[in-house]
């Protein structure tokens, strides 16, 4: 690293950073439907009182009961422009406890990284990002303007924390956005959207030695599951490699046969149901997409007067692309080339992020952080101590820019 700050700064961040990460990762907030503690209500209260001891305006604001986001104000009383950083309490299920190394939430340092959930996605930029706002008021830095932290729940769910915050008021009036995610420090300025729908298949329950007198949903849903294969490839075919974000998807996820009641070997169910996680690139229209996948179940209707089926479109989000030239780009560009010494990559998101509603309100994003990419949701989930702090230090450096207008290439 070859970084132009005071080195008594970066040290002092770099062990604050460490800390608030090992604290952060050791408070699960796995979100457990049928559990009181499965939320993010305990990380939620320590980050909002880690902010109030550290001078910062905060207010905590319930989205549904057990899942409130937190929200800190800087405000610099002077006119200008509004940063915001935004990254998420909640993090993934850690699966089989006894597949991971150590412990999920011990956050266990070793050979230079930290081992946990959310270590890497994303409670360690989460800490990034406080550090490097702490740091500012630590050095008594002159800016302009006003940084709002947004640190939402359910962003691995259906993002209800982000929608909140932006129906709350909170985002108006931002210029730019930083969405504190694992990136390797790449500048991430396009971003996959994402379709989830749950498909409904309909037939008739009766003796498996005795098809002929029901109607297997089974088959019927196999038949959309090969025609939205042929789709996928299709689509792929037309629009190419994205250069930041590859290939547009249609994945079938869960399967589920029968719905209700138990399964049973001698036992044609008469409901059946799968999840598609639809991933898409910018050029893809949704509702042209939407049509298509409408007309292969309109085909398979009439193929078979009993082919019945439901679409449920449950998140519809579109994808992102924000321009190089915007500032809040070039901020985070020339902070990673001055903290790092080494050329910045521009580069794309492979899932979606709570960045999309930002996009959506208007606001230009740009999303950057620790972390492999590779890593998210994995079993022995870590993330570099030092890249910690060299994402600390450019979080720090590209607010100063953005805010001072100082950037701009």
């Amino acid at each position: 690293m070859n970084m132009k700050v005071e080195n008594e700064t970066y040290l002092r961040d770099r062990e604050a950073v460490i800390n608030l990460t090992r604290e952060l990762v050791q408070i699960p907030s796995v979100y457990r439907e049928d559990d009181a503690n499965g939320n993010e209500t305990k990380v939620a209260l320590f980050v909002a009182q880690y902010l109030r001891d550290i001078g910062i305006d905060t207010y905590v604001e319930e989205v549904v009961p057990g899942r409130p986001n937190v929200i800190g104000v800087i405000d610099s009383k002077k006119p200008g422009k509004t940063l915001l950083f935004e990254g998420h309490t909640d993090v993934v299920t850690e699966g089989d406890r006894d597949a991971w190394t150590f412990d999920p939430f011990s956050a266990h340092i070793e050979g230079g990284r930290m081992y946990g959930r959310g270590t890497n996605d994303t409670k360690g930029n989460l800490a990034c990002m406080i550090t490097a706002v702490h740091s500012l008021l630590q050095d008594k830095e002159e800016f302009t303007g006003k940084i709002i932290l947004c640190i939402p729940v359910d962003e691995e769910g259906l993002m209800l924390g982000i929608k909140h915050f932006i129906k709350q008021g909170w985002a108006d009036g931002v210029d730019g956005a930083i969405i504190c995610e694992p990136e390797e420090n790449n500048v991430c300025i396009a971003q996959r959207g994402a379709m989830r729908i749950k498909v409904d298949v309909y037939g008739k329950m009766a003796h498996g030695a005795i098809s002929w007198s029901g109607i297997n949903p089974n088959y019927q849903i196999a038949r959309l599951i090969v025609e939205l294969e042929k789709l996928e490839k299709e689509e792929q075919e037309r629009l190419g490699e994205d250069p930041f974000l590859k290939w547009p998807s249609i994945s079938p996820t869960i399967l589920k046969s029968p719905v209700k009641g138990d399964a049973q070997i001698n036992v044609i169910p008469d409901h059946c149901m799968m999840t598609l996680d639809v991933r898409t690139v910018p050029n893809q229209d949704h509702d042209e997409l939407l049509g298509k996948i409408y007309a292969i179940i309109e085909r398979l209707k009439e193929q078979d007067p009993n082919y019945k089926a439901v679409l449920t479109v449950i998140e519809n989000r579109p994808s992102t692309f924000t321009p190089k030239e915007d500032p809040v780009v070039q901020a985070i560009y020339e902070s990673v080339e001055f903290v790092t010494g080494k050329p910045a990559i521009y580069n794309g998101v492979p899932g979606a992020t709570d960045g999309t509603y930002l996009h959506m309100h208007g606001i230009p994003i740009v999303t950057v952080g620790a972390g492999d990419r590779d890593i998210p949701h994995q079993i022995n989930e870590y993330v570099d101590i030092e890249e910690l702090a060299v994402t600390t230090a450019i979080f720090r450096d590209a607010a100063l820019r953005f805010l001072n207008d100082k950037g701009g290439k």
